[in-house]
């Protein structure tokens, strides 16, 4: 059995402990509230819908200061490394049944409790901050739909968090599957809109006459590392998204079919943000483009495709809540225990106050980092680093351990590859900290949107 565990392509056929998956499945039958009941197709839809959100109309800005030869190719070796590592993962989530979340993870590399409880703090912010982005997200949609007379942004980013906070109620992932397909469907007519809307347009919003949108295959002279480094934040924080996934293992009813999901939603994702980055670039240039590139179009337009995104917007703060309230919801009660898996006062009044709880922390967050693609790549420098790259080499790592990882050429390449990604990620957490934080200080001297809690209006 040993060797089986080292010989990587057997190991990937033959989960060692599937049955222990099919005990934790009979357990829940006749339970009030059952969590091992997403199929892989449900959990294709989750991951896929993760993924298909706001972020993407930050592509061709993405691609406009990069270049668009770099830009694409950035967008698929992040995203061939994030399956990559997505992979190993769901190998270490089959080898530890036990695993729930992120958190179990760093249990376990770490050897002991302080590495669960570092990832635990990181964990929360991560899925905290995102929320986060949705609320900022949402205000400046709204921002955008009423032009004049509307709502301070402080308001609408309320508003936005307590209609996250409702559909954040339900207590398995699987209640949220119809809301999920519902989002991805929604958020891609969204992007098709505004891919098509760019092309048809007499010209770009802002455009200067005798200005002709200016294409380039590569970065123009002049691109700062600061706005360079911003631009590659923005695409890895798009694809990066492994957080979720012992979540979504944690309630498949048969985990060994993941990695079909997971290749659906890689497949899907790649071909949208290259689709949407490249043609939307194309036909706005480096002028006029902006992020997100609703503000590109021209005002009927830009209302049009932004309203669209208003279901994506709501499910993705929705999930990570969700993420988050039960991660904490099973520190406080056993697995076992009635207000886990029955109806009772106690289990859903502590249920509700987790969430309630996540929402007023991000509604904070988004009211003191309210820039768009300086929240993205704040995200993406304080924990994608961690929990994009460096958490799933040191998986790989205990996987094989010992001599077992240097056992012939092709293991010993796949394991020089993880020691990269190790560094590759404290790269992406120390650059990427000065890039964001300097980022944030030009902004706010700027007053691209005013102060704080500000009422100043940020639509695109």
């Amino acid at each position: 059995m040993e060797e089986l565990k080292h010989d990587a392509e057997a190991y990937l056929k033959v989960p060692r402990t599937i049955s222990d998956f099919s005990d934790q499945v009979a357990e829940e039958s006749g339970r009030d509230i059952q969590y091992r009941t997403c199929s892989w197709q449900k959990a294709a839809c989750l991951l896929f819908s993760a993924y298909v959100c706001l972020a993407i109309l930050a592509f061709p800005w993405s691609y406009a200061i990069l270049g668009l030869v770099p830009g694409v190719l950035v967008t698929i070796c992040i995203a061939a490394s994030v399956q990559y590592t997505s992979l190993i993962l769901w190998r270490f989530c089959m080898e530890h049944p036990e695993v729930r979340s992120v958190c179990d993870i760093g249990r376990i590399i770490s050897g002991g409790q302080w590495g669960y409880t570092a990832t635990a703090v990181g964990f929360i912010l991560n899925n905290t901050f995102i929320q986060a982005l949705e609320c900022l997200a949402g205000a400046k949609l709204l921002n955008t739909l009423v032009a004049s007379g509307g709502f301070c942004t402080v308001g609408y980013s309320a508003i936005v968090a307590i209609l996250c906070f409702i559909l954040s109620l339900p207590r398995t992932l699987n209640q949220l599957s119809g809301l999920a397909t519902f989002s991805a469907v929604t958020m891609g007519v969204s992007v098709l809109l505004a891919v098509i809307f760019s092309g048809i347009q007499s010209e770009p919003f802002g455009y200067i006459e005798g200005e002709a949108p200016l294409v380039t295959a590569f970065p123009v002279s002049g691109t700062t590392y600061v706005s360079g480094m911003l631009a590659f934040l923005n695409i890895t924080h798009a694809l990066i998204g492994q957080t979720t996934i012992p979540s979504f293992l944690a309630e498949m009813k048969n985990p060994k079919d993941f990695p079909k999901a997971l290749w659906a939603a890689t497949i899907g994702e790649v071909v949208l943000f290259i689709f949407c980055g490249s043609i939307m670039y194309r036909y706005l240039g480096n002028q006029y483009v902006t992020s997100p590139a609703y503000g590109s179009l021209q005002p009927v337009y830009k209302k049009i495709a932004f309203c669209f995104a208003i279901p994506s917007i709501i499910y993705l703060g929705s999930i990570y809540a969700s993420v988050s309230a039960r991660f904490i919801f099973l520190r406080i009660f056993d697995a076992d225990s009635k207000h886990t898996h029955s109806n009772t006062l106690i289990g859903w009044a502590t249920w509700v106050g987790i969430i309630a709880v996540t929402w007023v922390f991000a509604f904070i967050l988004a009211e003191i980092i309210p820039f768009f693609p300086q929240m993205i790549s704040t995200i993406c420098s304080l924990f994608n680093g961690w929990f994009g790259f460096i958490y799933w080499a040191m998986a790989y790592m205990m996987l094989y351990p010992g001599k077992s990882k240097w056992a012939g050429p092709k293991r010993s390449l796949e394991t020089l590859f993880n020691y990269f990604l190790i560094v590759f990620g404290l790269y992406i957490l120390i650059a990427g900290t000065y890039v964001s934080v300097q980022s944030i200080i030009d902004s706010y001297h700027t007053s691209e949107v005013g102060t704080v809690f500000s009422c100043a209006s940020n639509a695109i």
